[in-house]
C-alpha cells in the first residue's frame, strides 16, 4: 500500500542534490536496499514473476506492509519483461498515491523521476521516452486507450487497489478484459496469415469483441505481444475478480502488519463526537506513546472536534496538556496537510483528525491509536432527479479492517471501535461501487468514443442501474454528444478528447463560439479543482471580507475568473523582479492572506495551461469577450442550460429540467441576492437540496439559446 512520509521521499538521486555527500549517498542506498530485503514480498519474488510468466491473468491479494505496490513492478522489470519496448503501468484510485510511490520507487532504484520510473496523473506527465515503470491513475489510463486502444506500448499492467472499485477502475477492468482477447486475437490472425499467406497484405479490422465500430488501428501483429494483467488489492475478494476474468489464477501474500487490538462499546453510542472526544483523552490520559488517529465525516466535525480538544486541554493540568491536534482533509491547504507527517516534539502525543483520505491514500507515520466511530461521508447519484447527495453512512466491514490496520504499521496498536461487535457483524463486507452510486456521462461518453455502443451491454465487472445509462445517453444527446440514432456526434468526439466532465467540454466548445473561451478556459479550470476558498471556522469574518474584494455581483464564475485574474496578475508582477521560486512563494502567501488555498490554485493553473494546449490542437478559437461581461453570462447560459432553476414566490429556486426545490448554497455570493433565473454547476442534498457555483442569467436566454428545452415552458 503506498505510504508517504514527512520528506515526501526525494525526487531524484544523489547528483540531483549537491547537499548529500557520497557517504550519505551510500548510506542511503544501502539502508534502501536492506529495507526491500527485508519485506514480506522480497521472499517470492521468483515465484511470483514466474506466476506472471505462466498466466496472462493474476491476482494478487498483498496484506498490507507486504510491498507489493512497490516492489513487483521492479521484480518485472529485473524479469525481462521490457525486453521487447514494452512498459510495465501500474494504475492507483488516487493521484497522491501514484505520486508517492514512483517518487519513492525511483529513488530505490537510484534514479531522476521520469527517467525509468515515471508517474502520469491528469494535467501532470513526469516520463519519458526512457520510462519503463509508470505509474498512473485509472482514468489516465482509460484516456490513453483512445489514443491507443491496444495499449500496445504496454507489456504488463497492473491494477492496484483494486477493492476501491473506483467508477474508472471498473471501466477499465471491462475495457482491459477486451484488450486481452484482441491482442491475443490480432497474434493468431497474424500467425495464421504467415501460414497460409492468403491476405494479401489487408489487416483485421481492428475491433474488440465486436463492440467496436472500426475505430482501432490495423491490427500490426509485431507490435502486439499478449498483455500480462495483474489485479492487486490488500483486502480484495479474489473469487469476484477470478470469475469475472474466466478463473484466473490469485496468489496471497503475507503482509507485516502487527497485531491490532479491536475494543468495542458496551453500548450503542447515540453522540459520536462526544464518543470521541472521551475515547481520545481516554487514551491521552492512559496509554502509552504513541500517536492518535481519528476517522471523522468531514471538515465541520473535523474543526468541532478540535475545538473542544482545546477547550478540555485547558481543563487539565499543565502536565497532561500535552497533546497536540493535527486536521487532514481533501480540501485543506496542502501545506497545512503536510503538518501531520511531521514527528512530534519530545514528550508530546500527536491527534490527527483525518477523513476517509488516511485510510489508504496516505500513511502517517507514528500511529499506535485508532478512533473509529464506524460512519463516512459517501457521494451518492440520484439519476432519476440529478442529485448529488453528500449524505453520512456506516462503513463497510473492509473499511473498518482498513482503519485498524491503520495502528499496525509500525508496531503493535489498539483500535476503538465506537459501536458494539454486533453492529459491525452487521455491516455489508464492501463499499457500494462507485459505478452503482454516480453520474455516468463522463463514463458513458468515453465508452462511446472508444468505438464501445452498446453500453448497456458493456461487460462490467458489476452492471450499473439502466436507468442511470439510459439518462446519461439522454443527457449527452441535449449536449449535442450523442446523435438520435445513439452514435457518438462530431461534437461528442471533440468533448471526449478534453479530459473534462461532459458538460465542460461542451462549455469549452460553446465559449469558442461565443467569443469568450479564454473567460471560459479560466472557468473551468477553477471549477475542477477542490474549492478554491478556504474559511476557517475561527476567521469567518476575515475569510468572507477576503472573498468580498473578488466578489462579482454577476455570481460565482465571474468571481472565479476574478481570483484567477488577480492571482496571475500579480504573480505576472513578482515575477519579472525575482525567481520563479520567489514568485511562487510570494504567490503562496497571497493566497493565505486572502483565504485561497494555494495548493487549489496551483492545480487550477495547471489544469489551465494543459487545457489550454487541448484546444489550441483541436482548432478551437482562443479569443476573449475582454469587459463585455454580458457575452460570457449568454455564454453560461449556453453551456449550462442543463442546470438552470427559476425562483420560487418563497424565494426558493426550481430546477427547470427535474422539478426539484433547491436553494442557493450558503458559500455563494449570490447567496442574498436572490435573483429571478440561474445556472449552477453542482447539486448537492446535505440536509437540504443546494446548488453550487451559480450564476444570474436570464430566463430568455434560455428560450433564444436552448428552445428545444425551454419554448415550451412558457
Amino acid at each position: 500500500m503506498p505510504s508517504m512520509s514527512a520528506n515526501n521521499f526525494s525526487r531524484n538521486s544523489y547528483h540531483n542534490h549537491p547537499n548529500q555527500t557520497k557517504g550519505d549517498f551510500f548510506a542511503r542506498k544501502q539502508k534502501i536496499e536492506q529495507q526491500r530485503k527485508s519485506l514480506p514480498i522480497a521472499a517470492v519474488e521468483r515465484r511470483l514473476v514466474e506466476e506472471v510468466r505462466n498466466n496472462d491473468t493474476l491476482i494478487i491479494v498483498g496484506e498490507t506492509g507486504s510491498g507489493k505496490t512497490t516492489q513487483i513492478p521492479q521484480y518485472l522489470f529485473k524479469g525481462g519483461f521490457c525486453r521487447d519496448g514494452g512498459i510495465i503501468g501500474i494504475t492507483q484510485p488516487r493521484r497522491v498515491a501514484a505520486i508517492t510511490v514512483a517518487k519513492r520507487v525511483s529513488e530505490e532504484c537510484g534514479v531522476p523521476l521520469g527517467q525509468k520510473v515515471g508517474y502520469a496523473i491528469r494535467f501532470e506527465d513526469v516520463t519519458s521516452g526512457l520510462t519503463k515503470i509508470k505509474y498512473m491513475t485509472d482514468g489516465l489510463l482509460l484516456r490513453e486507450a483512445l489514443l491507443d486502444p491496444y495499449l500496445s506500448k504496454y507489456s504488463v499492467i497492473i491494477v492496484d487497489e483494486a477493492h476501491e472499485r473506483t467508477i474508472h477502475t471498473d471501466v477499465l477492468l471491462g475495457l482491459l478484459k477486451n484488450v486481452q482477447k484482441a491482442r491475443s486475437k490480432c497474434i493468431s490472425e497474424a500467425v495464421n496469415t504467415d501460414h497460409n499467406n492468403s491476405n494479401n497484405g489487408h489487416a483485421s479490422d481492428g475491433r474488440i469483441d465486436n463492440q467496436n465500430n472500426g475505430i482501432l488501428k490495423p491490427c500490426q501483429a509485431k507490435k502486439y505481444n499478449p498483455l500480462k494483467l495483474i489485479i492487486m488489492s490488500a483486502s480484495l475478494d479474489a473469487r469476484v475478480f477470478s470469475e469475472y476474468f474466466g478463473g484466473a489464477r490469485a496468489v496471497h501474500v503475507q503482509g507485516r502488519q502487527f497485531p491490532v487490538d479491536i475494543f468495542y462499546t458496551h453500548k450503542p453510542e447515540t453522540d459520536c463526537i462526544d464518543a470521541a472526544l472521551i475515547t481520545i483523552f481516554q487514551i491521552h490520559l492512559e496509554e502509552g506513546p504513541g500517536d492518535i488517529l481519528v476517522f471523522l465525516t468531514g471538515q465541520e466535525e473535523i474543526e468541532s472536534v478540535e475545538r473542544l480538544i482545546h477547550e478540555r486541554l485547558r481543563q487539565l493540568p499543565e502536565c497532561n496538556r500535552k497533546l497536540l491536534t493535527f486536521p487532514i482533509y481533501s480540501s485543506l491547504p496542502s501545506e497545512k496537510q503536510m503538518k501531520v507527517f511531521m514527528p512530534s516534539p519530545a514528550g508530546y502525543r500527536k491527534v490527527i483528525l483525518a477523513t476517509n483520505i488516511a485510510e489508504t491514500s496516505v500513511t502517517i507515520p507514528g500511529i499506535k491509536y485508532v478512533v473509529d466511530p464506524g460512519l463516512v461521508k459517501a457521494r451518492t447519484y440520484d439519476p432519476k432527479m440529478g442529485v448529488d447527495s453528500l449524505i453520512i453512512v456506516t462503513t463497510s466491514k473492509a473499511q473498518a479492517l482498513q482503519r485498524s490496520g491503520r495502528a499496525g504499521r509500525e508496531g503493535p496498536g489498539k483500535c476503538y471501535r465506537l459501536y458494539q461487535e454486533s453492529f459491525f457483524e452487521k455491516l455489508t463486507d464492501s463499499t457500494l461501487p462507485e459505478i452503482k452510486r454516480c453520474d455516468l456521462s463522463n463514463v458513458v461518453l468515453q465508452l462511446k468514443a472508444l468505438g464501445i455502443d452498446d453500453v448497456i451491454n458493456f461487460d462490467f465487472i458489476e452492471k450499473p442501474d439502466r436507468t442511470a445509462i439510459v439518462n446519461s445517453l439522454w443527457s449527452l444527446y441535449l449536449l449535442g454528444a450523442v446523435t438520435e440514432e445513439n452514435k457518438l456526434s462530431d461534437v461528442g468526439y471533440q468533448m471526449a478528447k478534453l479530459p473534462l466532465d461532459p458538460v465542460y467540454s461542451k462549455a469549452l466548445i460553446v465559449a469558442s463560439q461565443f467569443g469568450c473561451l479564454k473567460e471560459m478556459l479560466i472557468c473551468v479550470a477553477m471549477l475542477s479543482v477542490e474549492s478554491i476558498f478556504y474559511a476557517p471556522r475561527e476567521k469567518l469574518e476575515e475569510s468572507r471580507n477576503a472573498l468580498k474584494s473578488f466578489a462579482s455581483p454577476d455570481g460565482d464564475h465571474l468571481t472565479l475568473v476574478n481570483v484567477y485574474r488577480a492571482a496571475d496578475e500579480f504573480f505576472q508582477k513578482n515575477n519579472m523582479v525575482n525567481s520563479k521560486e520567489k514568485a511562487e512563494k510570494s504567490l503562496r502567501k497571497w493566497c493565505k492572506d486572502n483565504y485561497i488555498n494555494s495548493r487549489s490554485l496551483k492545480h487550477a493553473r495547471d489544469i489551465h495551461s494543459q487545457i489550454l494546449r487541448n484546444v489550441e490542437q483541436m482548432g478551437l478559437r482562443v479569443t476573449s469577450c475582454e469587459d463585455d461581461m454580458l457575452l460570457f453570462c449568454r455564454c453560461l447560459a449556453a453551456a449550462f442550460f442543463l442546470k438552470a432553476a427559476v425562483k420560487q414566490p418563497d424565494g426558493a429556486y426550481r430546477v427547470t429540467l427535474s422539478g426539484l426545490i433547491v436553494q442557493i448554497h450558503p458559500s455563494s455570493v449570490l447567496f442574498r441576492a436572490k435573483p429571478e433565473c440561474i445556472i449552477f454547476n453542482e447539486l448537492v442534498h446535505t440536509n437540504h437540496s443546494y446548488v453550487r457555483n451559480v450564476s444570474r442569467i436570464d430566463y430568455l436566454w434560455l428560450v433564444e439559446l436552448a428552445p428545444h428545452l425551454y419554448a415550451l415552458q412558457g
